[in-house]
Parts: C-alpha cells; sequence; structure tokens
C-alpha cells in the first residue's frame, strides 16, 4: 500500500504544470504600455554590431542575472545580423534561432527580453551610416516594417510579461512629427501580426527628450542614464573623448569655462561676463588656469578686486608654437589651437574676488581652474564648454568639509531629478510607462565617482517607479569584467566581479 501511494504521488508531482514547480517565469509581473513594472537588469550586446560583436548570446548570462537577483535583459541588435548577405529582404533561420534561443532562456530564468533594432534598416547612431534614411525613403520604412513584422508573427503568444519590442535605439536628428509618422508605420506592421504586443519606443534626443506624439499610439517610452556625458563617457572616444579630458567628479558644481571678447556680438550679453570666483582668499593663492583652446586670437586677463595681476595674449597660428596642436578651420579661415596647458597666477592675501576675463580678440576655453592654499592641496572646478553659456560663478568655500566650489548650479542628485526626471513625468501622466533602458558609465571614470553617481541615479529611478538596464552586464560598463584600473576585483566563476558595483545596484 505504501508503495502504490508513493508511486501515486511521484507520478502526480511528475505531472504537475512546471509554473507550480517554482518555474521563475510565472513570477514575471504583468506589463503593459501605461504600467511598465519595475524591471531591473542588463543590456546584452552579442548581437550590437555585425563586424565586431556578433555572435549567439550565452545561457550563464541569464543564469546569473537570476541568481544575482535581476529580472531583465535588453537586447540591442544590428539587424545585419540576421539577414543573408548585404540583402535585406532575406532572413538568416540559423540566427534567427539564436534569438529564439535568448527568448527561451529568458523563460526558463524568469527574466523579461526586450527586443531592440540598435541599428535598424535605415537607421543607426554607430558606424557606418545606412545607406537610406529610414525618416526619408520610403524602402527603408517598408522594410523596417517588415522586419519588425517578422518578429511580430514569430513570437506571437508570448506573453508581454516574458517579450517587449524596442523600436529603434535612440532616435536622433529627426524632427518629432516625422519620428512619430514613421513609428505609426512599424507599430501597424507589428500590430497586424500581434495586436497586443507590448512595444516600447526610445525617446527622441537620444532617449532624452519623450515624444509626446506618440502619446495616442499605446507605446511605453524609455530613456537614457547618461548624464552627465562627460562622466559617464570620460575618455571614451566613439563619444569624443580623449585622454586629455579633465577627470569628472560628483557631485560637483555645473561651471562653464568658454570665456568670449566683448565684442562677440553672436553670443549673449551674459556669455560675454568675465568667469567670477568669489572669496575671500585670506592667504596668498596660487590660481592655476588650464587653457584647453583658443580660437584665433585672445587677450586673457586676471583682476583681483579690480586690479590687474595678469595678463597675457594668445595669438594662433601654424606650425609648432606655445601650443600642443595648431588646428586651421577652412570653413572660418582661422586657427583654432589646442593648447591643453597650465598658466599659475598668484593671488594676494586679502582679495575678495578675482575675475577672469577677455578683453580682446574672439573666444577661448577654459578647462579647469585650480586653486592651493599653502600647506593645502588644490581645490579643482572643472569647466565644462557651452557655447554661449554664462561662465562660472563660483564661491570658494575650501574650509568646508563638502565640495570646495559652490556654483549657480549644482550637478547633485536634486540636479538629476530635476533634468531628468521631471520632463518625463508629463509622458507619465499622459498614460505613457517609462523605463531607463541603457545607463552606465566607461572604465575610465574613477570608481568612486561612478558609484556616487550610480547611487543619486538609482535612487531617483527608485522613487519615480522606473525599471532600469544597465550597459552592460559583461563589459567595459558592467559588473563583470569592466577593465577598471581601479577596483579590487572579486573572482565570480571565472569572470571579475565588481562587488561594490553590484551590492550597488542589488540595493535598488
Amino acid at each position: 500500500m505504501n508503495r502504490l501511494l508513493a508511486l501515486f504521488l511521484l507520478l502526480s508531482f511528475l505531472l504537475l504544470p512546471v509554473a507550480c514547480l517554482g518555474d521563475p517565469s510565472a513570477e514575471l509581473p504583468a506589463a503593459s504600455p501605461d504600467d511598465l513594472p519595475r524591471w531591473r537588469g542588463f543590456n546584452l550586446t552579442e548581437k550590437f554590431h555585425r563586424d565586431w560583436s556578433n555572435g549567439p548570446f550565452v545561457e550563464s548570462d541569464f543564469r546569473w542575472i537570476h541568481e544575482l537577483g535581476f529580472n531583465f535583459v535588453r537586447l540591442p541588435m544590428d539587424y545585419r545580423v540576421w539577414i543573408e548577405g548585404d540583402d535585406w529582404t532575406k532572413y538568416n533561420e540559423e540566427v534567427l534561432k539564436e534569438i529564439d534561443q535568448a527568448i527561451a532562456w529568458g523563460k526558463r530564468y524568469g527574466i523579461h527580453v526586450s527586443i531592440n533594432f540598435h541599428r535598424a534598416p535605415g537607421y543607426t547612431v554607430a558606424k557606418p551610416p545606412e545607406r537610406l534614411s529610414l525618416w526619408k525613403d520610403a524602402e527603408a520604412q517598408e522594410v523596417c516594417a517588415a522586419h519588425w513584422a517578422m518578429f511580430a508573427k514569430r513570437y506571437r503568444g508570448i506573453g508581454n510579461e516574458r517579450l517587449s519590442f524596442n523600436l529603434f535605439n535612440e532616435p536622433a536628428g529627426v524632427e518629432e512629427e516625422v519620428y512619430v509618422e514613421v513609428v505609426k508605420k512599424i507599430v501597424g506592421a507589428i500590430r497586424k501580426e500581434d495586436p497586443d504586443r507590448l512595444i516600447i519606443s526610445d525617446g527622441l534626443e537620444y532617449g532624452r527628450r519623450p515624444a509626446m506624439g506618440l502619446a495616442g499610439l499605446r507605446l511605453a517610452q524609455a530613456t537614457r542614464g547618461y548624464v552627465p556625458g562627460d562622466l559617464s563617457h570620460h575618455q571614451a572616444s566613439w563619444a569624443g573623448g580623449t585622454k586629455d579630458d579633465p577627470t569628472p567628479s560628483w557631485p560637483r558644481p555645473k561651471a562653464n569655462g568658454t570665456l568670449f571678447s566683448p565684442t562677440k556680438g553672436e553670443v549673449s550679453a551674459e556669455a560675454r561676463e568675465p568667469l567670477v570666483l568669489e572669496g575671500p582668499f585670506e592667504q596668498e593663492t596660487v590660481l592655476r588656469l588650464h587653457v584647453q583652446v583658443v580660437s584665433s586670437r585672445a587677450n586673457l586677463v586676471v583682476r583681483g578686486d579690480g586690479k590687474e595681476l595678469w595678463s597675457k595674449e594668445f595669438v594662433c597660428g601654424p606650425g609648432e608654437g606655445e601650443w600642443e596642436k595648431a588646428v586651421f578651420l577652412p570653413q572660418w579661415k582661422t586657427y583654432q589651437n589646442i593648447y591643453n596647458r597650465d598658466y599659475v597666477i598668484q593671488i594676494p592675501s586679502g582679495t575678495r574676488r578675482v575675475e577672469i576675463a577677455i578683453t580682446g580678440g574672439d573666444w577661448l576655453r577654459l578647462s579647469q581652474v585650480g586653486l592651493k592654499r599653502p600647506g593645502s592641496d588644490e581645490d579643482v572646478l572643472d569647466l565644462g564648454r557651452e557655447w554661449d553659456v554664462r561662465p562660472a560663478q563660483a564661491r570658494y568655500v575650501a574650509e568646508s568639509s563638502g565640495v570646495p566650489f559652490v556654483c549657480e548650479v549644482m550637478e547633485d542628485r536634486q540636479w538629476l531629478w530635476d533634468t531628468m526626471i521631471v520632463p518625463w513625468q508629463e509622458a507619465e501622466q499622459g498614460g505613457i510607462g517609462v523605463i531607463v533602458g541603457e545607463f552606465g558609465s566607461y572604465n575610465k571614470t574613477p570608481h568612486d565617482v561612478v558609484l556616487r553617481w550610480l547611487e543619486d541615479s538609482l535612487s531617483n529611478w527608485q522613487k519615480a517607479g522606473w525599471g532600469w538596464a544597465m550597459w552592460n552586464f559583461r563589459g567595459s560598463f558592467g559588473i563583470l569584467d569592466s577593465g577598471r584600473a581601479d577596483v579590487e576585483y572579486e573572482d565570480f566563476r571565472g569572470h571579475k566581479l565588481d562587488r561594490k558595483m553590484l551590492e550597488l545596484l542589488q540595493r535598488y
């Protein structure tokens, strides 16, 4: 009797539905365009670019992401990986099966999968550019719609809790009206095959601004977490960074270092004001100015309480000189030379106000101001390179325990909220769900700076109720094998784990 009962119980157990056996996918939250879950996860970049990142997805990524407590992956892909040669009307079934496998692993490990066209037929932010324009050419629009329709038909029946479509990566250089019309065509093609598929559209201006014209299409939208860009992409060559970029800090004053001549009429009167450092400077202090670029000619003057302390005329030209590199711009018929060097001025004790200005010429860009008192380390104010913006108006508070410079605007958690969250709250009020489709910082930014900035960003997204996907899981932005020089890595199954960054992500 006992043996028969045991056999019955065993057979009953084997016949139970998978979900009852702890199928992780059964725990994924419901998802709709106006109410996205707070997914948390990573971008997986195996099919990110046909020429240098083009291989099958890796099951261990899905397993580890699940084990570490996350439930979302975004697959940014290059459409050229699944076409036959260069014929964008023919599909490679073997490659498509690799994408099928990724979705199956998502089910196995309880991870929502979001398919993204990082390169769509007719549009990309990467190189090389597309032959046709998705925003202008009917052929590109028809082909792109056909590709999305193919995926919609292929995955029809998979629930929105498991799968979503993220249309295009970071649309830029397109007017909202044009973007809306193209999206309508793509959405129509998808919904003809799968009427209820969850669709996410990236915001405009590289994902920074919601496209309110899409409000009636039942779409969610994705924003980005790469602000400020000089911190997230420090020394990233593909984003215009160089090894000479000043090291970013966080939190920090928002300060501009572009100085204009008083006679430069095409910029505002505010932009022609001097850069100001308010004291008092109770001890003699060394002022260091890092001159980055000079346009044509500029007479740079430093005044203390109205008295001239130092002046220098910069005159650009060809060949070798005081500059690091001579740069001739034929469109302006002038030189804008890269100086990339420091100049040092003594500020007398008792000085209350220092002004740094151009009194003649064109324009000059400072990338840093340093102040050093006797017996103390130098305090550094990093300067931005905005155009037609008022130069820094900073108060020097060296004795404080916090940031040594206070400016009119401070880049901190509240600034991130005002800059990156508030503009999207209107979209949420219009019934648009929001997710942060990408964020992270390249491995050249100091680790402690990255962690402080990430915590402020993650805290804001938690407060806003938004999910997120870090770029990437394994790689130069991620928690595994990031290649940072200032991290004490932990071995994780043959990979180098950034434990501090992982635990920060897990807290939010």
